[in-house]
């Protein structure tokens, strides 16, 4: 969900800088969130103590100011005590402008129409999309958390880069990126839970964690490229369905 732009992170993979949600977009964020906490629960119960995935989703619905009724209504209409729409997941794979790979996450209740829809988009944007498989090689499932450079510890003490990097490696992380001024911790997706603890009990600030497909290469394209891609993911980002937007695309200002 570009929330963040949405926190994937994302991202389009990468970018997750917080953005202030304008009230025409408000509604449909909070619609996203209701979804994949819905799904999450049908997968895996309605305590997010022992369901990662509703434990996530419901940080990042709190996170952008979700009323906490709407979080409560999709727990029951995830377990069936209320009645609604039926959601599942899709993942499609695509390339875009200049052969850029991408993966989209969507949650649906009409497979054929949301991949006709995305189908459409990607044909106005000089994208296809492709088999599966065709793309998902190129990336990695990763938990990732993102917190900012310079952070400030409860004791109001700040912490360099450097002693960020090392909390960060102490704390379990199994690769870092910088983002312009953000801090992407990379982790084995059965490890986010923990390494998030590690660094919370050192006081830092979480600004975002969640699940990613992360590209194993990232490509720097040229500046009409880049922009294309970016008009691409934002058409795809105001479709209802669409959840997350991953690319090999590298953002500008990162540094590995």
């Amino acid at each position: 969900i570009n929330l963040i732009i949405m926190s994937g992170h994302s991202h389009w993979a990468g970018i997750k800088q917080k953005k202030e949600i304008a009230d025409r977009k408000r509604g449909q964020v909070f619609s996203k969130l209701s979804k994949e906490i819905e799904v999450a629960v049908r997968q895996g119960g309605k305590d997010p103590d022992f369901n990662p995935r509703l434990r996530l989703a419901i940080e990042r619905a709190k996170d952008v100011r979700m009323p906490n009724e709407n979080i409560e209504r999709a727990i029951k209409r995830g377990a069936g005590e209320l009645s609604g729409r039926k959601f599942e997941d899709l993942l499609l794979e695509a390339y875009g402008p200049g052969k850029t790979a991408i993966i989209i996450e969507a949650i649906t209740d009409n497979k054929n129409r949301t991949l006709n829809q995305i189908k459409q988009i990607l044909l106005q944007n000089k994208g296809k999309l492709v088999s599966e498989g065709a793309v998902k090689w190129m990336f990695e499932r990763k938990g990732c958390i993102t917190v900012k450079s310079k952070p400030e510890t409860k004791e109001g003490k700040q912490i360099n880069k450097e002693d960020l990097e090392l909390l960060a490696i102490e704390a379990g992380a199994q690769d870092l990126s910088w983002n312009n001024n953000l801090l992407d911790i990379y982790t084995k997706p059965e490890d986010l839970e923990r390494v998030k603890k590690n660094l919370e009990k050192t006081g830092l600030k979480i600004e975002s964690s969640s699940l990613d497909w992360v590209p194993k290469e990232e490509i720097s394209p040229d500046p009409e490229t880049r922009r294309a891609c970016q008009k691409l993911f934002e058409a795809l980002d105001e479709n209802d369905d669409v959840q997350e937007i991953y690319s090999n695309l590298k953002p500008e200002g990162s540094q590995n």
